[in-house]
C-alpha cells in the first residue's frame, strides 16, 4: 500500500493506494500543534476505518507546502511506518521539464499537478488549483512547465473580509443566483464567488493567448466544483488530481 499525503495552508488531503487504484482518501484540517506522535494516532484510526495497519503501508509520498510540517511527517513515516518518505520537490525524477528562472520555489502540490497532468491528459494544459490560494499553471504540448500565476483563494478573500472589516459577516461559500445582493450575506457572495469567477476567465483567456494550441483546462483543489460549474471554460474537474500525481511521481522514483 502507498499513503501519500499532500499538505496544504488550510488542509491536508491524504490518499491510499493499492496498486494504481486509489482506495480512500480523506481531507482534514492542517494543523501545526501536532507532533509526530498525534498525527501517527490521527493516521492509525483512518487506517482502522479500512481495516489496516501502520505495516500495511509500504511507502509514503509527502507533498508539503507548510514547512514546519515536513519533518514532523518525515518523523512519523519513519518511527510508525518503518519508512524513509519521498518528499517531493523539482530535483526528482519527473515526466516533466520545470522552465522557471527559480525552480526550488516551485511548491510540491504544484508539481504533483503538473505530473499527473500530462501523464494523464497531456498538453498542453492550464491546471488550476482552487484552494487556500488560487493557483494558475501552464504546461505546453512536450511538457515543459512553463509558470503560472498565483491569486488569493475564494475562503481567503472571504475571510479576509471578516476578519478586516468591523460590520461584514463570515458568509457560506455558494454560488449566487443574482450578482446583484439584496443583503449583506448576498453581496458578500456575489462578490467573492462572481469577482472570482472573473478573475479565473481572465486569467484562463490570458494564458490561453501565450500558450500554443489548444489547451485542456484542468480544475483541482477543495473548492474546484464549485468553480467547474460557473465557469464554461473549465474543460474538467479532477478532485484527485494532486493524490494521482504523488503516486506517479512515487513510481518515477522508485
Amino acid at each position: 500500500m502507498l499513503l501519500v499525503i499532500d499538505v496544504g495552508n488550510t488542509h491536508m488531503v491524504v490518499g491510499i493506494f493499492d496498486g494504481d487504484k486509489l482506495m480512500r482518501s480523506w481531507r482534514i484540517s492542517t494543523d501545526l500543534k501536532k507532533t509526530e506522535d498525534e498525527f501517527a494516532m490521527l493516521f492509525k484510526n483512518l487506517l482502522a476505518e479500512q481495516e489496516l495497519r501502520y505495516t500495511h503501508i509500504k511507502a509514503v509520498v509527502i507533498s508539503c507546502v507548510v514547512p514546519p510540517l515536513t519533518w514532523i511527517l518525515v518523523k512519523m513515516s519513519k518511527d510508525y511506518f518503518q519508512v524513509q518518505p519521498l518528499i517531493v520537490d523539482y530535483q526528482l525524477k519527473l515526466n516533466i521539464k520545470i522552465k522557471l528562472d527559480y525552480p526550488q520555489e516551485i511548491g510540491a502540490d504544484r508539481i504533483a499537478n503538473a505530473v499527473a497532468v500530462y501523464e494523464l491528459y497531456g498538453g498542453p494544459a492550464i491546471i488550476i488549483d482552487f484552494g487556500t490560494a488560487t493557483t494558475f499553471c501552464a504546461l505546453d504540448k512536450n511538457g515543459n512547465y512553463l509558470g503560472g500565476a498565483i491569486a488569493p483563494g475564494l475562503e481567503l478573500s472571504s475571510n479576509a473580509l471578516f476578519e478586516k472589516t468591523a460590520k461584514l459577516p463570515e458568509v457560506e461559500l455558494v454560488e449566487p443566483k443574482y450578482a446583484i445582493g439584496r443583503n449583506t450575506i448576498q453581496a458578500i457572495q456575489s462578490g467573492v464567488y462572481l469577482g472570482h469567477l472573473g478573475l479565473t476567465r481572465e486569467l484562463i483567456e490570458r494564458i490561453k493567448k501565450e500558450l500554443t494550441g489548444n489547451p485542456l483546462v484542468i480544475a483541482t483543489g477543495g473548492l474546484a466544483k464549485l468553480m467547474g460549474k460557473g465557469c464554461s471554460m473549465i474543460d474538467k474537474v479532477d478532485p484527485f488530481l494532486t493524490l494521482n500525481g504523488l503516486k506517479i511521481i512515487y513510481h518515477l522514483n522508485g
